[in-house]
This record gives C-alpha cells, sequence and structure tokens, in this order.
C-alpha cells in the first residue's frame, strides 16, 4: 500500500522550522534554503507546501495563534469565576518555554508586519490576533459581572481596555525580562488586578 502523508502535519513541521530560525536568527535568516536545512527537508519539498516565503509566513503566524486557541478552548470552566477567568488569561502569556517559543516568534512576525507597506498579509494576522484577545478579556469581564462577582459601578468597556493593555505588557515583559518577570510574579499581577475588580466577591 503506498504511504500515506499528513499533509497538515508537515506543513506545521516546516513552521516549526521557521520558528526555531526566527528565534535563533531572527526572521531575515527565515529564507526557503534556512527552514529547508532546519527541517532536514530539500528546498523543493518545502516549495512543495509552501511556494512562496509570504504564504509560509503567514501559515507560520497563524500557527502560533491557532495553537493559543486551541489551548484557550481545551479549559475546562471548573472552580469560582475568577479562577476561570485567571486560567483564560494565563494561556495568553508566556509562562512556559513551548509559550516563550511562540510569542518570541509572535514578536518577530509583528515587527514584519509594522516593516511591510500597505496592508500586508502579515499585518491582517496581526489585526485578528489582537482583536480576539481583546474579544476575549471583554467576554470574560462579562462573565465576571454575570456571576455576580464584579464590583459595582465599573465601565465595562474601559476595564476590557485595561485588562487588554495589561495582557500585552505582561507578556512583553516576560519576554525581554524572564528573570524578573517570572511566571509566579506574572499570575500574582493578574490576580491582583483582577482581585482589584472583584472587591472579595466570588
Amino acid at each position: 500500500m503506498p504511504k500515506i502523508v499528513d499533509h497538515a502535519a508537515r506543513r506545521e513541521e516546516i513552521a516549526e522550522a521557521l520558528w526555531r530560525v526566527v528565534r535563533r536568527d531572527g526572521i531575515r535568516a527565515a529564507s526557503v534554503r534556512t527552514i529547508a536545512a532546519e527541517a532536514g527537508w530539500s528546498a523543493g519539498a518545502v516549495r512543495y507546501y509552501f511556494p512562496d516565503q509570504e504564504g509560509l509566513l503567514s501559515f507560520a503566524m497563524d500557527l502560533v495563534s491557532r495553537r493559543v486557541s486551541d489551548r484557550v478552548g481545551a479549559i475546562e470552566p471548573k472552580g469560582s469565576a475568577t479562577t476561570i477567568a485567571l486560567r483564560y488569561l494565563e494561556e495568553a502569556l508566556p509562562l512556559d518555554a513551548e509559550r516563550r517559543a511562540e510569542f518570541d516568534v509572535w514578536l518577530a512576525f509583528m515587527a514584519q508586519a509594522r516593516a511591510e507597506t500597505g496592508a500586508g498579509t502579515l499585518q491582517e494576522h496581526v489585526d485578528t490576533v489582537h482583536n480576539g484577545l481583546r474579544r476575549l478579556c471583554e467576554s470574560l469581564l462579562h462573565s465576571l459581572a454575570e456571576a455576580g462577582a464584579l464590583r459595582d459601578g465599573l465601565d465595562l468597556r474601559r476595564e476590557t481596555e485595561h485588562l487588554h493593555a495589561l495582557i500585552d505588557g505582561l507578556a512583553l515583559h516576560a519576554a525581554i525580562q524572564p528573570d524578573r518577570s517570572t511566571a509566579p510574579r506574572i499570575r500574582q499581577l493578574l490576580r491582583h488586578h483582577l482581585e482589584t475588580l472583584t472587591a472579595g466577591n466570588p
């Protein structure tokens, strides 16, 4: 029988090779040749799945966001409303080796997106992910409000912006100062922020 090839897995394998090149040598080094060498493939095999570099970069960037979305989707909402919110938010932060690798690559992609002229494909991915994170913050705050866990009188639109900015800032601090912005410290800061919104409510 002919060998069954998992093309989706091979595309992800190539994308992960690109991640490693970008983390080690920067996005400018992410050519078809260097990615093929990193993956242990021929350049022709890489081009079979990704005829152009833009398509490969776009897929690799999308893979980062899909991995985060998959982890968020796998969370079982058990515990108090605040505990559940914390678990969801932590998945958007680089608190372990896997998530640090993803965030390092994401920073490189964002820088490349800003360097594109016009409305480039990578910028569309950046906008999609940022909008998705904002919607997550908004959804979690509304869930806390519906559970009666938030203080009265909060402006949820403003608090959504605050929480979104906090997640972005904590992620960046974890990436550039990992010895200072450790996972326990980030969790502590995030929990403290939510506690200022709940003021002792469940």
